[in-house]
């Protein structure tokens, strides 16, 4: 770890699922002080900012050596991103892909806007680091998840804030099975199971049965994501 990390303190976009929840442990592993945010954009799969303050709060039970580093938490209305969307992710629409090759499930510009008002909290807060879950190695296409795309941004934050602001992507070139293997490496099999039993991904917000790889629907592009990585990284144990 860079010892310039230990004094700074970060931002963790916290959705309340797997990757966030493994993002927000590998910055709890590295800054100082980490406090997380949310946006509440309509989204379909709104139960996942329920299980934010559960994951927050048991983080801060099970693992002691993390509680005094978690700062505040905060959510910020984004409902007009909503309001402007036509997606799968926003309405009770049946998930497909589209004529461009993305699934519906892609809503333009939502992490754009999501790491332009982060970058203006952390502004306000005294942070210097944006930490996201975003990743191109096992992901459903979206242009805005990729490197190129958050590399630019990064640089236009820090231009257009006057001050040097670090985006951390932790898991942008690995797949599903290693963002699982890179939570046991964090917090070992507590934290694995913190995320099959707490976190969300389902598109659809099933909560209902518990699944070996956590809650969900099982056929959304999230779920198979998840399931498949999870299976993958049980075979590599």
């Amino acid at each position: 770890m860079n010892p310039a990390a230990v004094s700074r303190k970060a931002l963790v976009l916290f959705s309340g699922g797997q990757d966030s929840t493994t993002c927000l442990a590998w910055a709890l592993d590295r800054y100082a002080e980490v406090e997380t945010l949310a946006f509440d954009y309509g989204q379909r799969h709104r139960i996942e900012l329920d299980c934010r303050n559960t994951v927050r709060a048991e983080i801060a039970q099970q693992f002691p050596h993390w509680a005094g580093k978690l700062g505040a938490d905060h959510l910020l209305d984004l409902s007009l991103l909503g309001q402007i969307s036509d997606t799968a992710l926003t309405s009770e629409r049946e998930i497909e892909l589209q004529a461009n090759g993305l699934p519906n499930t892609f809503v333009p510009g939502r992490n754009l806007l999501f790491l332009t008002f982060a970058a203006t909290l952390a502004y306000r807060r005294g942070a210097s680091v944006l930490v996201g879950g975003m990743c191109e190695t096992d992901f459903s296409g979206y242009p805005d998840c990729r490197d190129n795309t958050l590399k630019a941004l990064q640089v236009a934050l820090s231009l257009g804030l006057d001050t040097p602001m670090t985006l951390e992507t932790p898991l942008m070139f690995i797949d599903k099975a290693a963002t699982w293997r890179l939570a046991e490496g964090l917090g070992g099999e507590a934290l694995v199971k913190l995320v099959v039993e707490e976190t969300h991904t389902c598109y659809l917000g099933e909560r209902g049965e518990l699944h070996p790889w956590g809650h969900g629907c099982g056929h959304c592009p999230a779920c198979e994501l998840r399931a498949r990585g999870f299976a993958q990284y049980r075979e590599q144990a």
